[in-house]
């Protein structure tokens, strides 16, 4: 089991990363596709990127129910996108 100050270190970073890149990308992305715009090459690769890290922190979420809510609002943002993505390209 993982040790909690460890944890304590992993969610601060994570945290971090979240408010100055993560946020920040997924809001220009919604913005980008809520106009109309497709999904690029960079955008996807981004995305997938994303989706492969919310795996690997699946376990930690789970040990600090205290962050599942913003964790799930996220997660949501980035599926919002996804199909509007999708939406976008079948229209074209």
């Amino acid at each position: 089991m993982e040790d909690s100050s460890n944890d304590s270190g992993v969610i601060a970073v994570l945290m971090k990363r979240l408010s100055e890149q993560r946020l920040p990308r997924a809001l220009e992305l919604k913005e980008k596709v809520d106009q109309g715009g497709l999904l690029d090459d960079i955008d996807i690769e981004y995305l997938e990127e994303v989706f492969a890290d919310a795996t690997k922190t699946r376990q930690l979420v789970e040990r600090h129910p205290e962050h599942q809510e913003l964790v799930a609002r996220i997660i949501s943002l980035y599926s919002d996108i996804t199909a509007r993505g999708l939406e976008n390209q079948k229209q074209q």
